[in-house]
């Protein structure tokens, strides 16, 4: 792909039907009514660190988990735009939504892809009903952003595969069923570091799994390292191929890295901050504030009508792993200007301890900020990913 090419990869804008947004006035009266009795109070992350699986089993009952499943598995068979509506407006809303998040948003496309029929069978119809949570072992100890680079080891064993290695950053491993892990089960070829890749479904309850807590600033616990010391995982375990761990991994990260949870992590402090300026008025917030928040509303506004059209795409099977690297890289550097254009805007601190509002909101923005840029891949690897894209380099 040359660079002129690159302009053209970009899918066309996507206009919601009326079934979609009489769909999102569901959500939002849920929403709302879930606001009402307490169940949801908004946090910034919480996509990451609100764990609840009661009102991830609530979603499900809704059929609003697992929407692109088709009805054998226990979806709903509807398009990849209505779920995009029902997670952005969960989103927006700052709900618990951690625990079924990695399962629904990409755990299910990897194994309606590439997973056999009794994967599917077995795992699919309880992610739709909110009861069945995953993680992910991609990234390593040591290794930054070179998925490539993994050291955990498959070897084969009689009727499947011994697992030896660590994985860092795995969100919710300690609440979570299994999660997939990326393994060297053979040894790279010169000139070739992505073959010898395999993927395998673990369960986070097998013999030889250790699990510890990576801590947050706040003392939160969401993110584990995740250490397999000879974990036995029988063949109908494997994920896809053996070998073509590589070509499935970067399928399932443009899933990873496209979504609207790439830019809307600060939203309810967006939100927030807006009601806060509401009240000093356009003459106390002066042109130059008036500026900083239209330039956030337009962008955010931007980011959200590229991520449908990717959502859009990859619900066709189209492969739009440049783009996806651009929503994550532009989208994690505006949820860290939200916290900025808020600090510079309002004389409120933050406190971590307050019970609600602006200053809580802020107080948990800036202490998960230093994530933002990091998981999905660090920025300045996107970039690369971005320019290879193309043609660039």
């Amino acid at each position: 792909m040359n660079a002129g090419a690159g302009l053209d990869v970009v899918p066309p804008s996507v206009e919601l039907p009326p079934r979609a947004e009489q769909l999102r006035a569901r959500v939002r009266d849920f929403v709302a009514r879930q606001r009402a009795e307490g169940r949801i109070v908004p946090h910034c992350d919480a996509w990451l660190s609100g764990w609840d699986e009661e009102f991830s089993r609530a979603l499900g009952a809704r059929g609003w988990l697992g929407m692109t499943f088709p009805s054998r598995y226990g979806g709903q068979g509807r398009d990849a735009v209505e779920r995009y509506v029902v997670t952005e407006e969960l989103l927006a809303a700052g709900a618990p939504v951690a625990a079924h998040w990695i399962a629904d948003r990409q755990i299910g496309p990897s194994l309606l892809r590439f997973g056999t029929e009794e994967q599917k069978r077995r795992y699919l119809p309880r992610i739709a009903a909110g009861e069945c949570y995953f993680g992910i072992g991609m990234s390593e100890p040591d290794s930054g952003s070179d998925l490539a680079s993994v050291r955990t080891r498959a070897t084969r064993a009689d009727g499947g595969w011994v697992l030896s290695g660590t994985k860092v950053w795995t969100s919710g491993a300690h609440h979570a069923h299994a999660f997939f892990v990326l393994a060297r089960s053979s040894p790279a070829r010169e000139g070739d570091r992505h073959g010898g890749l395999s993927q395998f479904i673990v369960d986070l309850n097998a013999p030889g799994v250790t699990i510890r807590p990576i801590r947050l600033l706040t003392g939160a616990h969401h993110f584990n390292e995740v250490v397999l010391d000879d974990v036995f995982v029988p063949d109908e375990q494997v994920l896809g191929d053996i070998g073509a761990g590589w070509h499935q991994v970067t399928s399932e990260l443009a899933f990873e890295r496209s979504g609207p949870e790439r830019f809307l992590s600060t939203f309810p402090l967006l939100v927030s901050l807006v009601g806060e300026l509401s009240a000093v008025g356009a003459d106390g917030l002066g042109p130059a504030g008036l500026r900083e928040l239209g330039s956030l509303v337009s962008r955010v506004w931007t980011l959200r009508r590229l991520s449908m059209s990717i959502a859009a795409a990859l619900g066709s099977g189209r492969a739009v792993d440049t783009l996806a690297a651009v929503v994550k890289d532009v989208g994690t550097r505006f949820e860290n200007e939200v916290i900025d254009a808020a600090r510079l805007l309002v004389a409120t601190p933050p406190a971590p301890g307050a019970d609600g509002g602006f200053a809580r909101l802020l107080a948990e923005a800036v202490l998960h900020a230093p994530g933002f840029t990091l998981r999905g891949g660090t920025n300045e690897i996107l970039r690369g990913v971005v320019a290879r894209g193309m043609g660039l380099r």
